[in-house]
């Protein structure tokens, strides 16, 4: 019950997955909780949004391999419509490269299949409270991939003489971004691994100041950590592959 003595509303899902046991057990652990309740369910891309327009949900799980339609063309269609909607893969593959793409089309979550079913009520949980939530196995694949960014300039060119090495994965300064270039800059550093001191250190600033764009960046992102903000970047298309 809240303040007003109303019925706290529960979280409504639908589940996309083409293997209907599969859907059975993930249902099954959703609806023990008090606060979920899957409302639909289908096995391919096309039906989900057809069901998200029927049934209005609140999350999506969407498995990525689905007939007709895959999970990532679907979740790029589905927060077209309906962008409030938030998506959550599950899968089984652990590729860094599935992570990069589904973040880009709008995905909040990315999640493995053989997560056990506390982690993934905590993981929903968490995207309902509007961060992204990736699975751990994959996190730190997605983190060394993050530290080879290359940082691009607004004229599109790759920054030289200052150590870092070229990769496919360019950060991109561009007007949706709320950053300055300077937090940018940090971010970047930031995906490299770098410390507040050795950021300072780069950019010829005190350990202070790096710590004031830190703040700064995870204030405007509203994220709580630094790999919550990389993944916000990836996901608003401020890193491309």
């Amino acid at each position: 019950m809240d303040n007003q003595g109303s019925p706290k509303r529960n979280v409504r899902l639908i589940l996309a997955d083409d293997h209907q046991l599969f859907r059975e057990g993930l249902k099954r652990i959703i609806n023990m909780e008090d606060d979920m309740e899957v409302i639909g369910e289908c096995g391919d891309g096309i039906q989900v949004i057809e069901l998200c327009n029927e049934m209005q949900p609140d999350v999506v799980l969407m498995d990525i391999n689905m007939p007709l339609e895959n999970g990532v063309v679907a979740t790029e269609r589905l927060k077209l419509i309906f962008p409030d909607v938030k998506v959550i893969i599950l899968s089984i593959h652990d590729d860094e490269s599935y992570v990069f793409e589904t973040l880009r089309k709008g995905a909040s979550g990315y999640l493995l299949k053989d997560m056990e079913a506390e982690a993934l009520i905590n993981a929903i949980r968490s995207v309902v409270a509007g961060h992204a939530y990736i699975h751990p196995k994959v996190t730190g694949k997605l983190i060394n991939q993050l530290r080879r960014m290359t940082y691009l300039d607004d004229n599109g060119v790759m920054g030289s003489g200052n150590g870092v090495q070229e990769s496919g994965l360019k950060y991109i300064h561009v007007p949706t971004s709320p950053l300055t270039k300077r937090e940018a800059e940090v971010l970047r550093l930031m995906a490299e691994g770098k410390s507040n001191k050795l950021i300072g250190e780069f950019l010829y600033i005190s350990e202070k100041t790096v710590k004031n764009h830190v703040s700064s960046i995870l204030q405007k992102m509203e994220v709580d950590d630094r790999t919550q903000a990389v993944i916000i970047a990836i996901k608003n298309g401020w890193v491309t592959l």
